[in-house]
């Protein structure tokens, strides 16, 4: 088959096709959606964690101006609970019960933010005030935020008939074998911490915009999402039991998912069904304090972890006992996200021997779910921070103490206890790039140097693998239209990432077309039947090789026409430059002169459909050197080095964008973001006034560079990377924290985030001692 390899192929440096929109303000966000006669509706959410309560009237909010609706419990009675997709199976065999998300409250509320009442009006703001007028009778009982506390035997529970704040206990490995390890060990490192509670700080507020048609009986759902089908089914199947045919669910530009936005939220099932009583338009726009409240929350675990090490620092066994909160309820994946975690725990290394042990509970908090990486940057923080431990107490060198335990190359394809199946990979070859690109053997100069200026300076390694694009496909529509472009229908949805881009590359590989003449759709249930959405870093390895195969089909069929067309071979066509030309000659057409010519309308369609039996593994090298202020307890990243292995790279520009700002997420865990509440459950950090988000300012120029072992479980070699950097960068940064301060105070330990007041009260208490 001869084509000609496009300018912007994949591999190359394809500038983004997205962003001349954009740029322009010409991009078509949630909020940018608009119907004649639309209404908008605000949800009056409780100031409580916990509380009983009874609405007393809402007789002067219905009369108040503009009010068209008020809705509490009983009149969405009828819808079911937000789904909850992820029971865990326990070690009796049982599994856990679900307390999911109702539409509305009846009569309790279990977090400050949950939703109590619903009430549309002419505008938001007499949709608020009517809101106000709502009279409510509360009966404020006991909260738990705490873990260990809503653990306790006199805790308040929030599922009283369940009898344990407990949502599930979950264990992986053999407990007799690993602690017959320890027992023989020569050496045993412990470790315990939390693993930061995070707000998922996406630039554009959830909104949502609903209609109703009463002649077809159907709905109509414009919100931002990782997935137009994924919510549709939800909606069908789970909260107003109809066809989900009947439902159609649009996406436009969205602002950032993260994870945050897979799940459907109480918002879209309120619109729809005020829509359906009103028969106008309801819509609804969240501000940042209603994000911070309402919207799933990130990590929030408490770790104990333990190594058992030979006389040469080998690691022998690996123990782990994960607390993760859930919130005051089970949302859409949140019970399986540790058990991500459980399933990458031994990372990079030979561990034969490991128990794992994660107790979900409930809290009155916020709900917790994926969160960019998803229970994978809980593993990588986890085990780097440990092994980093291992070294300091064994006094053998963090680097050659993880050379000494990798998985060696020989060893591939290799099954780690969790059950991973890696395919490839060369640790070493990364960790010993990014050293020298870090310049590690000259760094004692580089921290004696800061120690005469004043400051303190540290060095932290860590060295990664995650699982993403797990087992599955993506099917991939491509048409040539009648006016020489092409279209990609896929079931993805950008949020930022460039599809557009990544997916025209692999079309114009195949049918050699320019990249304004590429059409990519996403974000219309009613275009595909069906559609994976985005999350796990599968868009590129999954949806992108679908594109790729549905090039192929449609190049052969349009190869064949034009063969048919110019008398020629079908071996002697070439596509290139939106022609069929004839190899060595001047014969030609042009593909909207092919698309007329198509006897059969059919041979201008193609589906592509790669399905993928095993996940990929992303893995590689961060190396963070900081430097902190002792008299300030500020810390600047003065270096960062990252290499990693991705197996084939689509476009190393959109993968920069990816490894720089998935990096930045990393680093605000560990510096600068926590979501905090006091005892009775209020949460102190509600807005950007209290939480704090990462800035450029707070970042470094980062050294990038890949060294790829292309995926033998990929049919094209990739491995994605939506997500590496957020699990690389963590625990390098906080090892570096620590190696300052351990460097300088003695200080092994410092909770998330390594914030200036907290590393100076550390320094302060360390003088003291």
């Amino acid at each position: 088959m001869n084509i000609v390899t496009p300018k912007f192929g994949v591999g190359a440096s394809a500038l983004r096709k997205e962003d001349d929109a954009l740029v322009r303000g010409e991009g078509r966000f949630s909020d940018d959606f608009n119907k004649p006669g639309q209404l908008y509706g605000y949800v009056l959410r409780s100031p409580y964690a916990a509380a009983k309560f009874e609405i007393s009237s809402v007789a002067d909010a219905a009369a108040s101006e503009g009010v068209h609706l008020i809705m509490t419990a009983r009149d969405v009675a009828h819808l079911g609970s937000i789904h909850c997709f992820t029971p865990v199976k326990q070690p009796d065999g049982t599994k856990c019960e679900l307390r999911e998300t109702p539409v509305l409250c009846d009569g309790q509320v279990r977090y400050v933010g949950d939703a109590v009442a619903f009430v549309v009006a002419e505008s938001t703001r007499q949709a608020q005030d009517a809101a106000e007028l709502i009279e409510i009778e509360w009966e404020d009982v006991e909260a738990v935020a705490d873990m260990n506390a809503a653990l306790g035997d006199d805790a308040p529970l929030l599922w009283p008939e369940l009898g344990s704040n407990r949502v599930y206990l979950f264990e992986q490995g053999d407990q007799a074998e690993t602690d017959a390890a320890f027992q023989d060990a020569h050496h045993v490192t412990e470790i315990s911490f939390v693993n930061n509670r995070l707000v998922a700080n996406f630039m554009e507020p959830r909104a949502a915009l609903a209609e109703w048609d009463p002649a077809a009986e159907s709905f109509e759902l414009i919100m931002g999402s990782q997935g137009v089908h994924g919510i549709r089914n939800t909606l069908a199947n789970h909260v107003f039991e109809m066809e989900p045919d009947k439902i159609r669910v649009i996406s436009g530009d969205v602002g950032g998912g993260f994870g945050t936005r897979v799940h459907n939220y109480r918002e879209y099932p309120l619109v729809m069904e005020a829509a359906r009583r009103l028969a106008r338009p309801v819509k609804t726009l969240a501000d940042r304090s209603e994000h911070f409240v309402a919207d799933a929350h990130g990590r929030d675990n408490l770790v104990s972890a333990k190594m058992a090490m030979d006389e040469n620092g080998r690691f022998l066994a690996l123990d782990i006992d994960v607390k993760a909160n859930m919130g005051a309820y089970l949302s859409g994946f949140g019970p399986s996200i540790p058990l991500f975690g459980a399933m990458m725990a031994t990372g990079v290394y030979d561990i034969r021997k490991h128990h794992i042990r994660i107790q979900g509970v409930y809290t009155n908090t916020t709900p917790v779910d994926a969160y960019r990486g998803a229970g994978r940057p809980e593993a990588a923080l986890l085990l780097e921070r440990l092994v980093d431990a291992c070294a300091r107490e064994t006094g053998i060198d963090p680097a050659e103490l993880r050379r000494r335990n990798f998985i060696q190359p020989e060893q591939f394809p290799y099954t780690t206890v969790s059950g991973r199946n890696y395919d490839v990979g060369e640790y070493q070859g990364h960790l010993d790039a990014a050293l020298e690109r870090a310049g590690y053997a000259d760094f004692e100069a580089r921290a004696e140097d800061a120690r005469q200026r004043g400051r303190i300076r540290g060095l932290g390694i860590s060295v990664y693998i995650e699982a993403c694009a797990f087992a599955g496909s993506e099917p991939a529509h491509l048409q040539l239209n009648d006016n020489g472009t092409i279209t990609l229908f896929i079931g993805t949805q950008t949020n930022g990432q460039g599809h557009a881009t990544a997916y025209s590359q692999f079309i114009a590989d195949r049918i050699g077309i320019d990249f304004d003449k590429i059409i990519v759709k996403q974000g219309d249930s009613n275009d595909l039947p069906k559609g994976g959405g985005t999350g796990g870093s599968r868009s590129v390895p999954i949806g992108g090789v679908s594109v790729d195969r549905a090039g192929e089909i449609l190049a052969r069929q349009m190869r064949q026409i034009a063969s048919n067309q110019l008398e020629a071979a079908i071996d002697d066509i070439e596509l290139v430059d939106g022609e069929a030309r004839v190899v060595g000659t001047d014969q030609k057409i042009g593909y909207e002169q092919l698309a007329a010519a198509a006897e059969d309308k059919e041979q201008l369609k193609a589906v592509g459909e790669v399905k993928q039996d095993e996940a990929t593994y992303p893995n590689g090298t961060h190396i963070c050197e900081i430097e902190i202020d002792p008299d300030t307890g500020k810390t600047e990243i003065v270096a960062y080095n990252i290499v990693d292995d991705f197996g084939v790279v689509v476009n190393p520009i959109l993968l920069l964008g990816q490894i720089h700002g998935g990096a930045v997420q990393g680093i605000g865990q560990c510096l600068l973001e926590g979501a905090a509440y006091a005892d009775d459950a209020q949460l102190l950090t509600a807005s950007f006034m209290d939480y704090a988000m990462p800035r450029a300012d707070n970042m470094p120029s980062f050294n990038f560079e890949t060294r790829n072992v292309p995926s033998t479980t990929n049919a094209m070699g990739i491995k994605g990377a939506g997500e590496a950097a957020t699990i690389g960068a963590c625990p390098a940064v906080l090892n570096a924290v620590i190696d300052a301060l351990d460097r300088a105070y003695g200080i092994r330990h410092i909770e998330m985030p390594t914030t200036p007041n907290r590393i100076w009260s550390a320094i302060q208490e360390a003088k003291g001692a």
